[in-house]
Formats: C-alpha cells, sequence, structure tokens
C-alpha cells in the first residue's frame, strides 16, 4: 500500500506546475480562425478517445494555441482507456521513469505526482506504478492542465461535407448530435482500427454467457470453482489466468499455439529516441523489414506475469496445443487438440484483435478508400506478410491516406493516433512512444490548419494596425530634422 501525504503537497505542486506553464508559455496568442456552417460553430479538432492518448494530444495541441477542440470518449468518467476496465495487469509493463502525458514538464511528471502523493522514499522503493494509480496520475494531468472529456459520448459516424469540414456524428449522454470538425483525431486504443478477435470456432459453438474475450468485461468472482481455460500466450492472457486464479478458480489451463513461449520482447529493444522518433522518415521498404521483424517475433508475457501464474499449483500450460474443434455438452465447454479432448466450465480468449477497418462505425461509411500497406507496397519475394499489409498505410502525420489519388481528399483530415499506426510510425496507442507520436501528429494537425489559413493571415498582416512605438509630432519633426 502507498499511503497519500498531505494534500498540501499535491497543490504546491499543481501551483508549480501552473508557474512552469507559464515560463513556457511564449508565444501565448490564439491563432486559429473561427469559422462556422450555416451558423453553427466548427471545432478545429474533435478527438475520439479521452484516454492517455488523446489527452494528450489535446494537451499537445493547447500548447500550441490549437483551443478549439472538443475530446469524446465513450466510457463514464474516469474510465477512460483500459487501466480500470479491461487490464489486469498489477502494474503497468513499462519502466516507472516513463514519460509522455506531462509533454516535458518536470512538475507534470509521473515522478513529481507520485513523490508529492506518496512521497520520494516510496518513489525509490517503487519498482512498476500499479495501473490503477497511472489511471490517477492521468486524471490528474487532465485536471491540472485544463483539458475537458465529454463522457458517454459514442462515435457513430464521420461524415466529409462538401467545404472540407467533417461531421462527426455521436450519441451524448443519450442523444443524437452532430459535431462539424475541421480535423478528426481518432486515439481509439489497441483496437481503434478493427475489433477484438474471437476466433469463429469458439464463437460458432458456445453460449455468449460461457467466454469471453480478455478485453470484455468478466465477472470473476463468477469462476470461483470453475474450470477454466485461457487460449493465447500474450501478456493478456496471462493477465487474465492469474486474475481468474487469484478469484479461486479450480484449475485453469493455458492452451497455447506456438511450441515454445517467445522469450524476448522487441518493444524493449525499440525503446530509443532515435528509433520511435525517426523511424516514421525511413523508405518503406525498410519500415517493412523491421516490422516484419517486431510482428514475427511476437511479445512473450511479462516475467512477474509469468511468475503471478505459476504461484498457483491448479495453473498449466499446453505448447504447441493449436484448438481442432469445439462443443458444447451438458453444460460443459469441449475442446479438442492434439493431446486430446478437454472440458471446461469458462473460456477465456487472449486471441488479440484484427485490423477490420469496415467494422468500425466511424469509418464504415469510407473504409474502402482507405489505403493499406498492401496498396502501396509489395515485398520482396520471402518478405511477405499478409497481417502487415492489412493494416492502414498512414501519412507521416498519422494521417490516413487514399487508396485512389484524388478520390478521397478529406481522408487528409482524419488521424489514425491508434495500434494500426505501428507499421507506419512505430508509435502507437501505448505509453513508451506517446511523446514521440504526440509532437508528430500535433505538428500534422497544426500545419494543416495554418496552411489552409494562410490567406486569411495574409489579409491579417495587411489590416495590422498596433503600432509598438508611439512618436508625437513635436518628436516626429524633430527625428525629419536629424535625417
Amino acid at each position: 500500500m502507498h499511503a497519500d501525504h498531505s494534500t498540501a503537497d499535491l497543490t504546491e505542486l499543481e501551483r508549480r506546475v501552473r508557474f512552469e506553464m507559464e515560463c513556457l508559455g511564449y508565444p501565448a496568442r490564439q491563432w486559429t480562425v473561427d469559422r462556422n456552417r450555416n451558423g453553427i460553430p466548427v471545432h478545429d479538432v474533435v478527438i475520439v478517445g479521452g484516454g492517455q492518448s488523446g489527452v494528450s494530444i489535446a494537451f499537445r495541441l493547447l500548447r500550441e494555441r490549437v483551443s478549439n477542440v472538443r475530446v469524446l470518449d465513450r466510457n463514464p468518467a474516469g474510465r477512460e482507456g483500459p487501466w480500470v476496465t479491461f487490464a489486469r495487469m498489477h502494474t503497468l509493463r513499462t519502466p516507472k521513469m516513463v514519460t509522455g502525458p506531462d509533454l516535458g514538464i518536470p512538475s507534470l511528471s509521473p515522478r513529481a505526482w507520485w513523490e508529492a502523493r506518496f512521497g520520494e522514499q516510496s518513489w525509490q522503493g517503487l519498482n512498476k506504478i500499479p495501473r490503477e494509480l497511472w489511471q490517477a496520475y492521468l486524471l490528474w494531468v487532465r485536471k491540472t492542465v485544463g483539458i475537458e472529456v465529454s463522457n458517454d459520448a459514442e462515435v457513430t459516424d464521420i461524415e466529409p461535407l462538401s467545404d472540407s469540414l467533417l461531421a462527426v456524428h455521436a450519441n451524448i449522454g443519450g442523444a443524437a448530435q452532430r459535431l462539424l470538425a475541421r480535423k478528426v483525431v481518432l486515439a481509439t486504443g489497441i483496437e481503434g482500427c478493427g475489433r477484438w478477435a474471437v476466433p469463429a470456432v469458439i464463437a460458432a459453438a458456445l453460449p455468449r454467457k460461457c467466454y469471453a474475450h480478455t478485453a470484455e468485461r468478466i465477472d470473476f468472482r463468477a469462476l470461483a470453482g470453475k474450470m477454466v481455460a485461457v487460449i493465447g500466450a500474450g501478456a493478456s492472457a496471462f493477465d487474465n489466468a492469474a486474475t481468474a486464479l487469484e478469484a479461486g478458480a479450480r484449475s485453469v489451463e493455458l492452451l497455447v499455439r506456438r511450441r515454445h513461449l517467445p522469450s524476448v520482447n522487441p518493444n524493449r529493444w525499440m525503446e530509443f529516441a532515435g528509433f520511435l522518433r525517426h523511424f516514421g522518415d525511413l523508405d518503406d521498404a525498410r519500415k517493412w523489414r523491421f516490422m516484419k521483424i517486431i510482428f514475427d517475433m511476437n511479445q512473450p508475457p511479462p516475467q512477474d506475469t509469468f511468475d503471478r501464474c505459476a504461484l498457483h499449483e491448479n495453473f498449466s500450460i499446453r505448447l504447441g496445443c493449436p484448438i481442432d474443434h469445439v462443443r458444447f455438452e451438458s453444460d460443459k465447454i469441449l475442446l479438442g487438440h492434439s493431446k486430446g479432448t478437454q472440458a471446461f466450465d469458462f473460456l477465456i480468449a487472449g486471441t488479440g484483435f484484427v485490423v477490420d477497418l469496415a467494422s468500425r462505425p466511424e469509418l464504415a461509411r469510407f473504409h474502402d478508400q482507405i489505403a493499406c500497406w498492401s496498396d502501396r507496397y509489395h515485398p520482396a519475394a520471402g518478405e511477405e506478410h499478409p497481417l502487415l499489409g492489412s493494416y492502414p498505410y498512414l501519412s507521416p502525420n498519422f494521417q490516413f491516406t487514399e487508396k485512389v489519388e484524388g478520390a478521397a481528399p478529406f481522408l487528409a483530415h482524419i488521424f489514425s493516433y491508434t495500434f494500426a499506426a505501428m507499421p507506419s510510425l512505430a508509435c502507437s496507442a501505448g505509453i513508451s512512444a506517446l511523446k514521440f507520436g504526440v509532437d508528430r501528429i500535433a505538428y500534422g494537425i497544426t500545419r494543416s490548419l495554418f496552411i489552409e489559413d494562410a490567406d486569411l493571415h495574409l489579409q491579417s498582416l495587411r489590416d495590422y494596425n498596433e503600432p509598438e512605438l508611439n512618436i508625437g509630432l513635436e518628436q516626429g519633426a524633430a527625428l525629419s530634422r536629424t535625417t
């Protein structure tokens, strides 16, 4: 447990944050041009997703003096992102020194917040940040810098309009609304360009109450005394297996298609500034080669996650065990594989997600106009990778691009900050690359806003009439005699 210090320390830190932001605030002038369409105000940016990525992008835009921004999140207040919903690890997987949402302001860093709340000694003894406290930190950052999020806001469609604007259709608090925007950012998480995947063989054979994906709400208390199967070998599969064991499951068996668990985590290799900041500047061939290795290596469970399961005698792993068939008989799940048939009471699918633009309601209207990697790059023999080819091919600043040049110019106004950005930019919905990705996407947004309004700014300069030097008549006459 971490004992809270006096709230005075946190209050003083918040004062320090405001001071540092003032020190770094020049130039402070708002510069975007107000727009309306038929009398309806237009947002410069609508951000879909109010978790760590969406709020960090909004904060970065605020520091660039782009404040006409609306942030929408489908979850209730305080439950944005995965950290207190479907994330089931005890702590973050990244080192405690991670930064990102602070945008380089020391007093906004996780360490500054932690020490103000729990003390310096607590920070020194900390290994990794508990996920619930990471959520608390994110909410504190949001409150301190003044980012507002509209909760219970489900985006159902993005409609391109004839004047380069976008209409964002959403149900907000149960009421249908239509928001106008110049730019839209999708900060919709890991599955933001697709959907969580449950193998068809499972979904077709089992009653819905008998299985769940790791990204879904699961009543683990109901699994007490039950025999549970978990399919998959990723970190989330192990997290859910451990949670079921800790809830009193009679047994938990992890069924893994691979013959060996991966032992090397390519994500740790990626964590250096050169790669995370400049991967997006590489040519397509080298991007492809990097990503093919990373995708093929896969990601092992962290050691502490593996150990969390291994502590339990009623936990087991079957490697090299793909599921051949699934049946449901006499209230039991029967899983057939190369080593026989086993009976279970409940099944958890740790089977990740698939890129499927058509399945996203906000993209469904124009999903077939978005370029994927398979449309833009054809790898050499031996370097093929169908999964990589299905990912959207993004611009250097996270914009969707056109499958057919000139057919869908509105795509340049839609930015995808999701895991689907990985092959194009190596920045995704995670924490480690956040500060690099946020810089890229903010640059793309502000660049586009300024260039689109360049003629208006030019006219503003011509009309500018605010002299800094006020010379009286006598001073003017004296100056003219000396020249």
